[in-house]
């Protein structure tokens, strides 16, 4: 009886590879277009979604909007206008950062329902241009002679050489960033 000696064959070589490797292609194949296409979606996505795209420009007020912190009505004090927009479109007013700030600090109190991660843009009204630009880019000055509706003010300016301009103008005491302005400092500027 002849025994013959089988050649070891490697998965490359034999039978089996054309099957194999063709799954492996189709499965990579697949892999890479969903991927792609899951890629694109997402893009699609964040450029067209309201934090990154054109419609995130402030709103004006309507005759009936009031600021929640203390009562009075918004657009009859055009020059000092901020705004909070939160995320599923809803916008509130302000007539002045002081109580644009009160509120974004309690906002338990004043929109139990809201909390800040909701909130999608805040806007406030740059003192010089009349423009409203991005409040957490904005200097704020603080002690200066200039009043708004609600007395004693945080200044929006749009770049620091305006905020000490400003300073030096209006006899203001301190430039803040967002970040920088705390409740206490707003409990010291009502009294």
């Amino acid at each position: 009886m002849l025994i013959k000696k089988r050649k070891k064959v490697s998965i490359q070589e034999g039978p089996i590879r054309g099957t194999m490797m063709g799954k492996k292609r189709k499965f990579l194949g697949k892999f890479f277009s969903n991927l792609s296409l899951t890629l694109t979606l997402t893009l699609t996505l964040v450029l067209s979604s309201s934090a990154y795209g054109a419609d995130r420009k402030p709103l004006k007020p309507s005759p009936k909007d009031k600021c929640p912190v203390c009562g009075m009505f918004v657009a009859k004090y055009p020059d000092w206008i901020c705004q909070i927009r939160f995320k599923d479109g809803t916008t509130v007013f302000f007539d002045g950062a002081k109580d644009m700030f009160k509120y974004y600090f309690h906002l338990k109190k004043y929109n139990p329902l809201k909390k800040p991660s909701d909130i999608e843009a805040i806007f406030v009204t740059e003192y010089y241009s009349l423009n409203p630009i991005d409040g957490h880019r904005a200097y704020y000055v603080i002690g200066s002679d200039v009043y708004g509706p609600m007395g004693r003010e945080l200044i929006p300016l749009e770049s620091e050489k305006d905020a000490r301009e400003f300073m030096k103008d209006h006899k203001g005491k301190t430039i803040l960033k967002f970040g920088e302005i705390t409740p206490t400092l707003l409990k010291e500027m009502d009294r």
